[in-house]
């Protein structure tokens, strides 16, 4: 049997694969596993809802809202805000448990639903599997009369909760920066330039005009070509664009060139070193990151963690090592003194707050990690879980290393959705990078 869950929640096409049905199932069992202790200590449970403004959503929040309820717990509804946004309500608010509807940087036709636990935490595989197994076997009669859960449309002071959290975290004033941001006509529209305009940034916004419909089209993190040519028409310090959710954010400098994830991460690892702010003077990446990020932090004289990929083992590392800075080259940063999933707007800010701090341009911060070129090529291949193992593929990765000793990498790792095998390569020049990714990939081809 397929697994409903996926990396990162439970995603599909609206109305086909994800449905008003499933997400009535999904809201119940989520809310009778995730909410059990407390109905045993006979306090009424409550749950946090916000989406991202994609046309489904719409549907799919008012058929969770109405699977919880019929649990027996009461529903406060955000409206549209970031992922981070919710997951900090969800603990702000004292909720049991939180949900996010959102397909992130899909396209619209698109959804998804992530549950967070109470505080505002990503779910473990386990807890998924468990709401998956109760799905189908919750009992036909839910509560009745006062044991009904109520369900509020508008929460309180939900956005001005979240801006004044944004503006605790990063409290330097940002006066004199001109910057471009690119909200993907998603959840960020309007809370991301109202932070960076209360932090005292003059602000140009793009692409922040949803209309259920535009989310990710043309624009965002997906299509930085967008903000890139605003920061250079407008004459902008810099630019930030964010994906439909906001939980990520990459960066353009005001010549237009892209500052990404990694660098992201080099520049506010050296500032929280500097400010006696990175615990255990460690950075946590994955394995994906660029060899120039590793090299960087080795120079600056910070540790630097590589987990697997994907913001959950990243979070996973950061939780277990105690540590306060982690990341994604996609520009998913974590900051869980400020949150406990990656915040892009609070990303945002912190590189603003760093380029205040020094006098020093992004382009000048940015100098601190030199990218390596690199080459990734996915390879279709019959079964993905013999080719680490194979022995030609175990001799051509050998030679690869030899070639490229300390000056590059190799990583060759299976797709976690597909029958693809990824070689991805690291050297000095992009011709080498290019040359060792093509041999590599002929290798596992043949297999």
């Amino acid at each position: 049997m397929t697994r409903l869950f996926g990396t990162d929640g439970v995603r599909g096409l609206a109305n086909q694969a994800l449905t008003a049905p499933l997400a009535l199932k999904l809201g119940a069992a989520a809310a009778h596993v995730l909410t059990a202790e407390k109905r045993s200590d006979g306090r009424r449970p409550v749950a946090i809802i916000g989406r991202d403004p994609r046309v489904s959503g719409e549907m799919l929040a008012a058929a969770l809202a109405a699977g919880m309820a019929s649990q027996g717990v009461d529903v406060l509804r955000v409206g549209v805000l970031p992922t981070p946004a919710v997951a900090f309500l969800t603990d702000d608010y004292g909720a049991d448990m939180g949900v996010m509807i959102s397909a992130s940087h899909n396209p619209m036709p698109d959804n998804g639903i992530k549950f967070f636990s109470a505080g505002g935490h990503k779910l473990p595989d386990s807890v998924e599997d468990e709401i998956e197994k109760v799905m189908d076997s919750l009992p036909a009669e839910g509560p009745t009369g006062h044991g009904i859960g109520r369900v509020i449309e508008e929460a309180p002071g939900a956005q001005e909760r979240y801006l004044e959290h944004l503006k605790e975290a990063v409290s330097t004033p940002l006066a004199g920066i001109t910057v471009v941001v690119d909200a993907a006509n998603g959840a960020a529209s309007d809370v991301a330039p109202k932070a960076y305009e209360a932090a005292g940034a003059k602000v140009i916004a793009i692409h922040n005009k949803p209309d259920s419909y535009n989310i990710n089209e043309d624009c965002g993190s997906t299509h930085i070509d967008k903000v890139q040519a605003a920061v250079v028409k407008y004459g902008a310090d810099l630019g930030l664009a964010h994906d439909g959710d906001a939980d990520r954010c990459l960066a353009v400098d005001k010549d237009g060139k892209v500052v990404d994830g990694d660098q992201i991460m080099a520049i506010l690892a050296i500032a929280m070193k500097e400010n006696g702010e990175l615990r255990k003077n460690t950075l946590v990446a994955t394995v994906m990151s660029n060899l120039g990020l590793k090299i960087a932090m080795d120079e600056a004289g910070i540790t630097m963690r590589a987990t697997k990929v994907g913001d959950r083992y990243v979070l996973e590392d950061l939780k277990a090592g105690g540590f306060s800075l982690g990341g994604e080259q996609s520009g998913h940063i974590v900051l869980p003194d400020y949150g406990t999933t990656g915040d892009g707007t609070l990303t945002g800010l912190s590189i603003m707050a760093r380029m205040a701090e020094t006098g020093k341009s992004l382009a000048e911060l940015a100098q601190a990690m030199k990218v390596l070129p690199q080459v990734l090529i996915n390879v279709p291949v019959a079964d993905k879980s013999t080719i680490v193992a194979d022995p030609m593929v175990v001799s051509a990765i050998k030679e690869a290393e030899a070639e490229l000793g300390d000056y590059g990498r190799v990583l060759l790792r299976a797709s976690g959705t597909e029958e693809l095998f990824r070689v991805m390569v690291e050297a000095p020049e992009q011709e080498q990078a290019r040359r060792i990714a093509g041999r590599l990939a002929a290798v596992v081809a043949e297999v």
